[in-house]
């Protein structure tokens, strides 16, 4: 089963809507991990908010760092923001995602993030998962 990991730095917030997106999407088929290079004290109340009223349960997300074990595990290790600050592990399949942070946003903005990462999770699972039937996107018409 392929694992990725999603890394970011405080891991309060893009890290974790793509790690729970993967989660609800993938129907246990793709093992997702988040975490951040200087993790915060928790997810951002206002992108933990926005996903609570899409369906998806942010209680059990605490941030995380990010080890290099955790990218030796992982198939592939999609990072949002952390650039170089992320280990670079030989053999792991490595992709950018420029996403902009939510944290501090507006609930507008944090719906637009949320909707740009609904849309890369779901394009990547039907890379990863291939046959995967997809339910319909927690962000409407996608």
């Amino acid at each position: 089963m392929p694992q990725v990991v999603f890394a970011c730095v405080r891991n309060g917030g893009r890290s974790v809507v793509a790690r729970l997106l993967t989660e609800h999407y993938a129907q246990g088929r793709v093992v997702a991990l988040s975490a951040g290079t200087q993790p915060g004290e928790h997810v951002h109340p206002e992108v933990a908010g926005a996903l609570e009223r899409l369906g998806l349960d942010t209680s059990r997300e605490h941030p995380k760092r990010l080890t290099p074990d955790m990218v030796a595990a992982s198939d592939l290790a999609i990072t949002l923001g952390c650039g170089e600050e992320c280990p670079y592990v030989p053999g792991v399949v490595y992709r950018d995602w420029p996403v902009d942070d939510p944290g501090g946003q507006d609930p507008a903005v944090v719906r637009r993030i949320i909707g740009d990462l609904d849309t890369r999770v779901r394009d990547l699972l039907r890379e990863l998962a291939p046959g995967l039937d997809l339910a319909p996107s927690v962000c409407g018409d996608r």
